[in-house]
């Protein structure tokens, strides 16, 4: 299972990356772009990095919000995908035309100079935000007290979902403590201070991890 979940989003985010947009919106029942913005009220400083950027939806309010934001994919597809969504944009709200600040690369290996970015930040990550070298560059890019927000996961409000975690024995507190386990450990080993908010909204609750530099 876990190695069809990875073909599956190597394909979603290199191939299929047009696809993008379609796939977050049906397993989110139509909340995906409202649920990434849940990251912004935890944002400190006005200097952000957003690691894997996707569709750059965020990308863009963080830019119309006047902030120095800068948005960094490992795909060269959704690098496309997020110029032709500002382009979209644009074209139908022409007085919030804003140039992109986007940038390829792995955030294993952080192109920025140390202390760079007062938050960083990544919205539904892949495996990659636990990779031990992830989580040192982005220590190494924030200033002192910066935050690392995530946003790993959201579980909908939905009665399907509901009959299955009742069927299945499971509850939403159950992913809150894989997440703790997987995500909030592994901050905690690399010399974060970690919390983990958990969001009640009426389309879902959302997990949202804020680690302050140390």
């Amino acid at each position: 299972m876990r190695t069809l979940l990875q073909v599956f989003f190597h394909l979603l985010y290199h191939p299929f990356a047009f696809t993008y947009d379609l796939v977050a919106a049906v397993v989110s029942f139509g909340h995906w772009q409202e649920w990434i913005l849940e990251v912004v009220p935890f944002i400190t400083g006005t200097r952000t990095l957003e690691i894997g950027h996707g569709p750059g939806h965020l990308h863009r309010f963080l830019l119309r919000r006047g902030w120095t934001a800068v948005a960094m994919d490992e795909s060269a597809p959704m690098t496309r995908l997020a110029r032709r969504n500002a382009l979209r944009a644009d074209k139908k709200s022409p007085t919030l035309n804003t140039p992109l600040n986007i940038t390829r690369g792995l955030a294993q290996a952080l192109p920025f100079r140390d202390g760079a970015f007062d938050t960083i930040l990544a919205t539904f990550p892949a495996e990659y935000i636990t990779d031990p070298r992830t989580l040192s560059e982005v220590r190494r890019c924030l200033s002192d007290g910066g935050r690392f927000v995530v946003l790993p996961a959201a579980l909908p409000q939905n009665r399907f979902l509901a009959w299955l975690f009742r069927v299945t024995g499971q509850a939403p507190t159950d992913a809150v403590q894989i997440i703790r386990q997987k995500i909030g450990e592994s901050l905690l080993q690399s010399e974060y201070d970690v919390k983990i908010h958990m969001l009640e909204r009426k389309s879902g609750t959302l997990i949202i991890v804020v680690a302050t530099k140390k």
